[in-house]
């Protein structure tokens, strides 16, 4: 693989080249690293890359690579950078035929979303998005439990996701959180594009049905910010379900807490990113079960994402290489015209990027609306997406 940014002083950087390269599949053989094509040359060899594979930028990177032999080329890139680099890398690694996994949210808009769409349908790429929290075994349990019917009909969706870590003025002069402040570099939005976006895809994700009309309290608790800090937002379901979604990145002294709750008409089922091996199953007349990954028997999802026995603690980077493995099946599936067997997590891919970008701006804009409901409307890109 090739790597987009994640240079000094980047966090999200370190954490995908750590999971890409846990289950030694993936090999890390070149970078554009930085903005600064010095401080690019110098990350890339700090990482012991051959110094020619040091790129100044990323448009270089893509040309020289293609130029190398299939045996030699990366095979993917990866796409650490702020948000407003995200469409024009992953547009131009489809035109030199690379296969794309970026963070999120994909794009700046919509529209840039679709488009991609688009320039993805022409290359015959793959593309995933890092939706990692999908990639816990748990989530794949919560899931299939959904899918089975082992919940009854899904009445009801809730998802929290707060954080603390921008609780106050002092706290933006980071290089973290100025640039997810900045509208020019994060977009319309920070905290539902940074936290909440996950927390929609986690909802439908698991829940089996898509959001389709919201209600949008969304804005700053610290002054003079341009962008959102926190915000509540109430769901509507396509199966007749309602819901609830809170994001926040003032909570004080809450960590990463993403919390999710499903509720059937039998059943219910509660998971928490703070303990992500434990998934709760509530019901109205039975004995509250919980869930433990490694002990008993669990979906073949769940199973086959499990690396450590019962007991030892799984966590993020875990989650972040099981949607890495499931990448690189489906791209060796593809290139040998197979079928891919692996039990990997669905991956989050063109589709969940337009998603998340058209809940972001329904969201900001039905916090500046008067309207109490509006469409969570998803254009379809002339057919790209179904």
């Amino acid at each position: 693989m090739g790597m987009v940014g994640g240079g000094p002083g980047a966090f999200i950087g370190a954490i995908h080249r750590h999971a890409a390269a846990l289950d030694g599949e993936i090999e890390l053989v070149c970078g554009a690293f930085s903005a600064d094509p010095t401080s690019s040359q110098s990350f890339g060899e700090s990482l012991h890359l051959d110094s020619d594979r040091c790129y100044p930028n990323y448009a270089t990177m893509f040309a020289e690579e293609a130029k190398r032999p299939a045996s030699e080329r990366m095979q993917f890139v990866t796409i650490v950078t702020p948000n407003y680099l995200h469409f024009d890398a992953a547009r131009l690694a489809f035109e030199h035929g690379f296969h794309v996994f970026c963070e999120k949210p994909a794009t700046m808009s919509t529209r840039e979303a679709l488009e991609l769409a688009q320039a993805k349908e022409a290359s015959d790429c793959h593309y995933a998005l890092a939706h990692t929290y999908t990639g816990y075994p748990m989530i794949q349990e919560a899931r299939q439990l959904v899918a089975a019917g082992g919940l009854g009909r899904i009445v009801k969706v809730v998802v929290e996701y707060t954080q603390g870590w921008l609780a106050s003025s002092e706290d933006q002069s980071t290089k973290q959180a100025s640039w997810r402040l900045d509208p020019l570099k994060a977009g319309v939005s920070c905290c539902m594009a940074d936290i909440g976006v996950h927390a929609a895809n986690l909802a439908e994700y698991v829940s089996g049905t898509t959001i389709t009309e919201l209600c949008s309290d969304v804005g700053t608790v610290v002054p003079d910010r341009q962008l959102d800090d926190d915000g509540t937002v109430l769901l509507r379901f396509k199966n007749g379900a309602r819901g609830a979604l809170l994001a926040s990145q003032v909570h004080i002294g809450d960590e990463n807490n993403l919390r999710l709750r499903v509720i059937g008409d039998y059943r219910a089922l509660e998971w928490s990113q703070l303990e992500p091996n434990t998934l709760w199953i509530k019901s109205r007349n039975e004995a509250t079960q919980m869930r433990r990954a490694g002990v008993g028997v669990v979906c073949p999802q769940a199973a086959g994402n499990m690396r450590t026995p019962a007991g030892h603690p799984e966590g993020y980077i875990e989650a972040f290489a099981n949607l890495y493995r499931g990448f690189v099946s489906q791209i060796r599936s593809s290139s040998a015209h197979q079928k891919d067997t692996h039990n990997a997590p669905q991956l989050p891919g063109i589709e969940a990027a337009v998603r998340g970008m058209a809940f972001i701006e329904n969201v900001i804009a039905a916090g500046q609306s008067d309207k109490k409901w509006v469409p969570n409307a998803v254009p379809t890109g002339g057919g790209v997406l179904q």
